[in-house]
């Protein structure tokens, strides 16, 4: 089944809320600029039911004449960041209406959010897997070595999948069944309970469950 319609926003960072009982709630505050229609896909023409979404103003005179085609219709001019959202239903929307915070969420819903996730790199097993590594004293001669990864006569090969050292980071991560805290639509921000992935400004699809 298709996920239900979402937006994008720009993570700003985390910070805390407090309670009626004064208890402490990490928190993330994303940037909900208001999304606008690009494009309707249908399952007659494309196969598939979906809307397309832009965000963030990008001057004329930056685009290619295929993009200034692809925004003509919506009258909105073209846009950095453009991602599609399944719906079940693309008549419900017109193209170059706006789509704001409140239309799509509301205090207390379960949303889940994908990003990109920081870059950190080639690291260690430690790090990258967690292993405990040797011992720190001067007399041992393994710290922070994976150990080793052989399989003896046979299969005389490392196996598929073994934990070792690479390239950790910078992957597309999707962290589910987040609350929707507090929506503050006078300054396009919605507040969401714990961390979502990414660095700060980092371009975020938000889904409704």
């Amino acid at each position: 089944m298709p996920k239900t319609i979402g937006l994008l926003g720009k993570k700003l960072g985390m910070t805390r809320v407090y309670d009626e009982e004064g208890t402490a709630i990490p928190v993330t505050a994303v940037a909900m600029e208001p999304c606008v229609v690009l494009q309707k896909k249908t399952m007659d023409k494309e196969g598939y039911n979906a809307i397309q979404l832009g965000l963030v103003s990008k001057k004329e005179s930056r685009l290619n004449r295929p993009q200034v085609g692809h925004a003509k219709a919506a009258g909105k001019g073209g846009f950095y960041h453009i991602r599609e959202f399944r719906v079940d239903d693309p008549e419900r929307y017109e193209i170059g209406q706006s789509l704001a915070i409140d239309d799509v969420f509301k205090v207390g819903d379960l949303i889940d959010v994908s990003a990109t996730s920081k870059g950190k790199g080639f690291q260690g097993v430690m790090k990258r897997h967690g292993f405990k590594g040797g011992p720190g004293g001067h007399g041992s001669m393994f710290h922070r070595a994976p150990g080793s990864i052989g399989t003896s006569a046979w299969p005389s090969r490392v196996v598929k999948g073994k934990k070792l050292p690479g390239q950790m980071g910078n992957a597309r991560v999707t962290k589910k069944n987040l609350i929707v805290i507090d929506i503050r639509r006078e300054d396009n921000v919605m507040v969401v309970k714990g961390s979502v992935p990414g660095a700060k400004q980092a371009l975020l699809q938000i889904f409704t469950k």
